[in-house]
């Protein structure tokens, strides 16, 4: 007989301080992807403030989220375009009201899996 063995972490015990929103845990996914693909070296614990994940967690999240189609490849791109500006779409300005609504909508879908996983508060 075949035994299984969890092996995921729970993340709520790591070391670590949770992000205090969803939105700060995408930027901080982004810069650092960004920064992996410039050629940094990244190793978990060397910032200037732990966190109970790495890089990698949230973007795995909004692809699972993707996968069980709770988000389409619009809310991809907007996250992936603003994110990479760093700043949410501006729902004052009229080209980016649409992209206000899917930022928001992913959010939505994205806030309590990370808050399951101790990754925000």
């Amino acid at each position: 007989m075949v035994q299984r063995r969890n092996m995921s972490m729970v993340l709520s015990d790591a070391v670590g301080e949770p992000f205090g929103s969803a939105e700060e845990a995408w930027f901080w996914s982004v810069q650092a992807q960004d920064a992996k693909a410039a050629g940094a070296r990244i190793a978990a614990g060397r910032g200037l403030v732990q966190r109970p994940c790495e890089p990698g967690d949230v973007l795995s999240a909004v692809d699972r989220l993707y996968r069980r189609r709770l988000l389409i490849r619009d809310h991809l791109h907007v996250l992936v375009h603003y994110g990479r500006r760093l700043m949410a779409p501006d729902p004052a300005r009229y080209r980016e009201q649409r992209a206000h609504t899917l930022w928001r909508e992913a959010f939505e879908r994205l806030r309590p899996v990370l808050r399951e996983k101790g990754i925000v508060q």
